[in-house]
């Protein structure tokens, strides 16, 4: 799935008489390419005992698909090797934005060398070796090296205005 076009838009702002968030609104905000560490993205995810669970994440912007990465002996990667289904949440000039969705590793080395010259045109020097991500670093909580690629894919989506015009949307795809 493409965060290229969202097939419904409800308007949850009603209540405010605010019209309706264009997907488009979320789409020039999310941008291309890696985004900085000064964007706050959370990923949620399932316990196998259903407790919900949040981390930080680095996340990247290619060719209109989400991916994030993250070490394999993470809580995070053991959340998502059980249960698949996951929140992005960030907040982003503007709009904050929640994604949910599932998320799968990616393991196509063609994909892994995109996602990770998009991360080094943002400032974190990943490279593609093999089917993971490596780098000299990374944030604590994607624990060490190597990482996996994760590509998010976005059933429904939540934005709300931070500024004028207001609104706050739900889009579906």
């Amino acid at each position: 799935m493409s965060l290229r076009a969202a097939r419904e838009t409800v308007n949850l702002a009603e209540l405010y008489e605010q019209e309706p968030m264009p997907w488009t609104r979320a789409l020039e905000a999310l941008g291309t390419g890696s985004l900085g560490p000064e964007i706050p993205c959370f990923l949620g995810t399932v316990r196998p005992d259903a407790r919900p669970h949040s981390a930080g994440v680095g996340v990247a912007e290619h060719q209109g698909e989400l991916y994030f990465t993250s070490g394999p002996e993470t809580r995070k990667s053991c959340n998502l090797a059980q249960n698949s289904a996951c929140t992005l949440s960030l907040r982003l000039d503007g709009i904050d934005l929640v994604l949910e969705g599932d998320a799968h590793r990616v393991v196509d080395h063609s994909t892994l060398q995109q996602v990770a010259a998009a991360f080094r045109d943002g400032g974190w020097p990943a490279e593609a070796d093999g089917d993971v991500i490596t780098a000299p670093y990374s944030a604590q909580s994607a624990g060490p090296p190597p990482w996996h690629l994760y590509r998010i894919t976005v059933h429904t989506a939540f934005g709300t205005g931070l500024r004028e015009p207001h609104g706050a949307s739900r889009w579906r795809f």
